[in-house]
Order: C-alpha cells, then structure tokens, then sequence
C-alpha cells in the first residue's frame, strides 16, 4: 500500500511518555492471566516482526482447544467471529462494559490520546416561512397560484404572503464529551430542529443565524455529515435486506474513520515497549479497523448489544413484506449508525415503539460507550423512565423554542424550586419537567404557597437561569473560547467519504445485485409476460399469412416492428415503482455521505444490462423467424441490437422520470404523458410527413423515432423486399418506406443505433443528476 493512501498516526496521534502499569506480582496489570507457552510467544514474536501493514491485518486467533493460530484478519469467517464475540461479550448487559474497558485500558497504557468533540452553540436562531390556512393545502390550484406568486415575489412585485414561523430562539448551550445529554421538551418545542441543527442536517429553506462550533471549528471547517451522526426518529429501510446486511453496508459506507490510524499507532508503541496485548482483544481491534468488507465484527458487536442478534438474518420488511417488529426496526435506525466511526452522536426519540426495559439498555450501553471513549451524545426521549432518566449526567429543556435549563442533572429540581415549582413525590422528573412550562399543567407544581400563583412563562423561565449559579457558570464557559490547540487532529474529518470511490461502487453494486437477487419474481414476471406476449403476436403475424407482394404488405410488416419496439420500450416501467420505494433510504443514506448518487445510478443500470439481453433474445428467438422476418444472419443481429438499445433507452427514460417525479402519482403521470408523446411523435402513427411544421421538432427529438428508423430501415432494406413491382425502378422495401415515410438510405440504421445509445447515456446521466441534486419532496 502506498504510504500515501495511509496517515502515519505519529501526525494524527498525539504523542504521550509510554509507561508499563504493573500489578503487585510485578505482572503486566493488562496482559493475558495464564502464562504463555512457548508456541504462542514464537507466534507472536512472528507476528511483530512484520511490516506494519502486514502486522495489522494478522493475528493469533485463539481455538476452542485453547490453542492460537495465526489468521488473516480480513478472511475472518462468520463462525469465527461469533466464537470472537461470545468470548469477548458472551452475555452483553453484564459483559459489555468490562470489554470497553480492556480496550480502552490498552490505549491508556501506552499513553494515546482518544478524539473528543464539544459542540458548542451560540445565539442559534432558526425561523421558517410557511403558508396558513387553505394555502398550505396541496391542491392543484394552490401549486398553480403558489408558482406565479412566487415568480412576482422573486421580480419584488408582489409581496410574500408567506408567515414567519419562529423554531428556536437565540439557544446557546455546550455539548459536552464524557457526558450523556438528555434533551427533554414537549411536543413542537423544537428538539428535532436543534439536533438537526447541531448536526450539520438543517433544510436550506430555513433561516439559520447564529453559529455551532465544533472543537472551537466552524462547520464549513470540516464534514459535520460524517463528523457526527444523526439518528431520525423516522425508521426508514429498504424492506427487502435482512438486519445484518443493513447494517453490514452501513459500516462498509461509512468505513473506519480513525480506527487505523490509532490502531498503528497503539501497536507501534507497544512494540517499542515489548508490551503483548490480549489476544483477542487484539483481533478484534485490527477486525474493526479493516475497511470496506463485506462482513464486519463490529455489525456483529452492534447486533449483539441492541439485542438484534435474534433476528440478524431477518427481513426488515416494509407495508407489503412481513418483517421485524417496530422496536426492532428502531433499533436497527440505531444500530445502522452506531457501526460508524462518527465520536458525536445526535439521536431523536430512539425510544419509539420501544419498551422500557429495552430503552434502559441501549441508553446504558451508550452510557459505558460515552464515559469509557470520552464519546459526545446528545439524545432526544419522550417520557423516558425514571432508571432511564438517571443514567444521563446532563439535562437540556427546551420550550416554545427557547432552552429552559441546561446543566447537570442532579440541579435541575433546585432551579425550579429556586423559580418556585416543585415536582411532587413519586412523580417522575422526566414528566415535571415536560409538563412545568406547561400553561395547562403548571399551576399544580407551585409550590409558594404563601404567594399567590401566576403563570411563568417560558421567556421568564429563561430569564431565571441566566442568574442561576448553573446558568451563570455556562454563560462564564461560552464566554471563554474553546482553545483550538487542544483540538485532537483525528477528532473532526474532513473527508467526504468514509471509503474510496472504488470501494463505494463495489458496495453499491452488492447491494444492487442482492436486491435484484430478492426481487427475481418481479423479472421473472416481466419475462413471462413478455413470452406470453410473443407468442400472441408470432400466432397474430404468421408468417405463412404474411407475404410481400405489395407496399401493403410492408405496411404490416412495419406493424408488426413498430409493436416489437413498444413492447420491449415500455417494458422498463417497472422501473419507476422500484425505485421510488428505495428513494426515501437514498435520500436518507446521501444525506449521511455514504456514497454518491452516481455510485447509487451507475449499478442500477449495469446491472439491469444482462436482464434486457435476456428479454430481448426471449422475444426475439419467438417472433424473428415465426413472422418471418428477413432470414440473413446479420440482419437478426442488426435488429436485436436495435431492440435492445430500445430497451436500455426505455429503462433509462423511466428511470430519470422515477427520480424526478419521486412520487409515484407524479412520475406514473410523467411517465404516461412521456408515452403518448413518445408515440404520437415517433413516425409510426403519425409519418414524418403528416406532422405539422410547428411540430416536426417533437419528431427529431423523440427517441421513437430513431429506435423505428434503423429498424425498419434494417428490415426493408434486406434481400427479401429487394423486388420491383407495379412498374417501378425502385425496390418493394424502399416503396414502403418512402409511403411511411421513413429514411431509405442505408446508414439511416446506424443513425438510429447512435440516437439510441445517445439517448440511453443521456436518460441515466439525467438520472445520476436528479439524484444528486433534488431533494425528497
């Protein structure tokens, strides 16, 4: 490998003194607790004598007999990684803390430094247009009036009628690393806006003033979209994938971040110390810093601790594919970025449909991750439990808005006592404090009783904190500048992907294959239907029935053609309900940077290739001779050409409609209009002759036409229809081209191959930028 294409972790690590922690025995404190025999001290030994590049991808992994083999890392097998697993984290609420420890412990041990992230935020505003009323309603008539007034509105014409709706108001607050956040608030309070904002994901329509800082860093300083991960409230899969392979191909996107570099680092140092980590341990390290596989240990790790292991090899599914249940496909939301190496993480309501003891564990689990890893997280619960509740350090409340409180956890009842509200006994805390801002619910939790109640309101609750010793001791903090040298060089990325591009393409055309794999019922179908199909016409036109002894002969003949090229044209409109059912996962895996659109096209059309050969070889091996067709050889090949660019194109066409429409109204319309214009336009129906001036510039540019050109042209051309009749010196085959008003020159046929492949690269090159640049609606 180039040294290139690897950071040297000496210039993204920092450096400490190495230092051997020893136990009282004068033991290693953090090595293996039986003595080594000496086979694996010879293998070991082997091991690190090896190049560096070489040296992380082996390992010694230990046998069920006890004994450790040498093994390379990226041919790890799924027995052994389960067997890895079960020794590691056999039962994961009692073991997976005491394993984050050991890692954590061979990193401390040798003095590295692990990436942290504070995310700070100040004077936030976010505002929104939006109409009120019967405007907002999507009606025809209002997307019709909303057009010409927001064209009158851009002239500063007409003003907008649009209402400024305020989201947060100028919020300021520290996220801070070591510590587990709980953002509590009642229903359109603003929580979803904030962790989006905080992640780096707000929609561009909105107003955004203020600034969010990382590490003391802009955001246009480095990838927020990778930096951190967002985790929606929404589950949105593709139903066809199993839970491993949806959290298999999140982890090959989103690559291994830092990992290898620190992991270089670790086992340099510990060479220069002569230090043998546990073996295990030390697979699995190198096993999670390996890139771009098809299989990964830390999938299997994440399935094991949200308790997915259960149902790993089963379907997500979706409205039309029984699957998992709705908690398990919210932990599935979770666990897809959670295989990532992103070190903040922003989670919105992770608890839906969830119950409250599987809450309390995934929260737990985030916990000993965060504490352990100095990792950031910034979570979102409704009503979480009160054991769930205790397991956060910091509490953030937010109303209307505006953030109420935010700080430790164990003030949080002392400020609003301090404002004079107090949560009664055996009342969850949680749900007082989603409920004292509350115009309808506060006035029980008063507890002054030798004042008269009033409502306080949110702006007064904000007031409060200002000149409460947690507010004014976070106000101290935000006036103090994070100091940038204490940035760790790996904490923020900078780069866009987590893989190479090459790396992307090849797991974009696993999946596209996988998913063509579980979908073979719909093309066995298609390919059903076309036979069926074929057969119909072959008995329609047989060729006994069919002669050539006139021009109207070849009209029948150019019939029978111009149907060959519908079919095989329009039976690529099975592609725009595919690929609007897999829009919302794109437009939600882009938005991540797991690849880019055109790694997500390209395979859809590659792969797509063998399925039209194999469509049109089944239709033409049916009909070509059993109409009978002009017998020479490279005429059959000339016009299966012909029908196959026909094919791609039509696939192409529909494609480009699916990702521009991205409705299935929308695109099943544009997809109708596309047809009728396509046909009225494409020579058959109407000749070139017979269509208006005004109109003849729809002929040339319709690819209908160019698909019916060569392949007539290809036909009447042969020696079948190369006969003069009714006195004329020009052949039958050129007459009834002439009377159709089609091109009788023969390289009108390779004309018509050109416009074809033109047309197919341009309608999947229109597909590619759709998907880049259009947003769900």
């Amino acid at each position: 490998m180039e040294g290139g294409d690897i950071y040297t972790a000496s210039n993204i690590l920092r450096s400490k003194s190495s230092s051997l922690w020893r136990n009282r025995t004068g033991r290693e404190a953090f090595s293996n607790e039986r003595e080594e025999d000496d086979e694996e001290a010879l293998k070991w030994a082997a091991l690190e004598k090896l190049p560096t590049y070489n040296r992380l991808r082996k390992g010694l992994l230990t046998t069920s007999r006890g004994v450790a083999n040498e093994i390379d890392i990226t041919e790890l097998g799924f027995q052994d990684r389960q067997k890895l697993l079960d020794r590691l984290v056999k039962v994961a609420e009692e073991d997976n803390e005491k394993f984050l420890l050991k890692l954590r412990q061979r990193i401390d041990r040798v003095g590295i430094d692990i990436p942290t992230i504070e995310v700070r935020f100040e004077h936030l505003n976010v505002e929104a247009e939006a109409r009120v009323g019967s405007r907002a309603l999507p009606t025809f008539m209002n997307f019709a009036i909303n057009l010409v007034e927001s064209a009158l509105n851009f002239l500063h014409i007409l003003p907008s009628e649009k209402k400024q709706v305020t989201i947060l108001k100028n919020v300021s607050g520290i996220i801070k690393p070591r510590r587990m956040t709980l953002l509590l608030g009642p229903p359109s309070s603003g929580k979803t806006t904030l962790l989006l904002a905080l992640a780096g994901k707000l929609d561009q329509s909105l107003k955004v003033s203020g600034r969010v800082t990382y590490n003391g860093h802009e955001m246009n300083e480095f990838v927020p979209e990778r930096t951190a991960a967002y985790i929606s409230q929404y589950d949105c899969h593709i139903g066809e994938m199993t839970v491993r392979e949806t959290l298999t191909f999140s982890a090959r996107c989103q690559g291994v971040g830092s990992r290898y570099d620190l992991l270089s680092e670790l086992c340099r140092r510990e060479k220069e110390a002569k230090i043998k980590p546990d073996v295990d341990i030390d697979v699995y390290m190198k096993a999670t810093t390996t890139g771009g596989q098809e299989a990964s240990l830390v999938t299997d790790y994440v399935l094991k601790i949200l308790g997915l292991d259960i149902c790993a090899d089963t379907l997500v599914g979706n409205n039309m594919l029984r699957g998992i249940s709705g908690g398990q496909k919210k932990r599935v939301t979770t666990g897809e970025m959670l295989v990532g190496p992103a070190n903040a993480l922003f989670m919105d309501e992770i608890s839906t449909g969830l119950d409250s003891s599987t809450t309390f564990q995934i929260v737990n689990y985030l916990k000993q991750y965060v504490h352990i890893f100095d990792g950031t997280a910034f979570i979102s619960l409704l009503q979480p439990a009160p054991e769930t509740y205790e397991l956060f350090d910091d509490i953030v409340l937010i109303s209307d808005g505006e953030i109420v409180y935010q700080g430790p956890r164990e003030h949080v009842l002392d400020f609003f006592e301090y404002v004079g509200f107090k949560c009664p006994e055996r009342k969850a805390i949680a749900d007082f404090l989603q409920e004292v801002t509350s115009k309808k619910d506060q006035e029980q939790y008063w507890a002054r009783k030798d004042q008269p109640y009033r409502f306080i309101t949110v702006t007064e609750f904000v007031e409060a904190f200002q000149s409460f010793h947690v507010g004014r001791r976070l106000g101290d903090e935000l006036a103090t500048p994070f100091d940038k040298s204490l940035n760790h060089p790996a904490a923020l990325t900078t780069h866009k992907y987590g893989i190479s591009k090459k790396e992307l393409l090849k797991a974009n055309f696993s999946r596209e294959l996988l998913l063509m794999k579980r979908n073979s019922f719909v093309y066995i179908f298609k390919l059903c239907q076309l036979t069926l199909i074929a057969i119909i016409v072959m008995t329609m036109f047989l060729r006994t029935k069919m002669h050539r002894e006139s021009v109207y002969d070849g009209v029948i003949y150019s019939g029978a053609l111009f149907f060959s090229v519908l079919m095989l044209m329009f039976n690529g409109m099975a592609e725009i309900p595919m690929i609007i059912a897999k829009l919302p996962v794109y437009y939600k895996q882009r938005g991540h940077l797991f690849y880019p659109a055109w790694a997500y096209a390209i395979p859809s059309w590659i792969l797509k290739i063998p399925v039209s050969l194999l469509e049109v070889s089944d239709w033409i091996l049916l009909t070509y001779y059993v109409i009978g067709y002009d017998p020479n050889a490279s005429r059959f090949f000339k016009q299966y050409l012909v029908l196959f660019l026909a094919n791609q194109m039509g696939s192409g066409l529909f494609r480009a409609l699916a990702a521009m429409g991205r409705n299935m109204i929308v695109a099943n319309t544009f997809g109708s209009f596309a047809l009728l214009v396509v046909l009225v336009l494409g020579g058959f129906i109407l000749s070139r002759k017979q269509i208006k001036k005004w109109w003849i510039w729809g002929y040339w540019i319709s690819p209908m036409m160019y698909a019916q050109s060569a392949i007539v042209n290809n036909e009447f051309l042969g020696n079948s229809w190369h006969k003069f009749v009714s006195n004329s010196n020009k052949t039958l085959g050129v007459q009834v081209l002439e009377l159709r008003g089609f091109f009788t020159e023969n390289y009108w046929y390779w004309i018509g191959v050109g416009g074809l492949i033109f047309y197919t690269l341009f309608f999947n090159v229109t597909y590619a930028v759709a998907l880049t640049y259009l947003d769900r609606e």
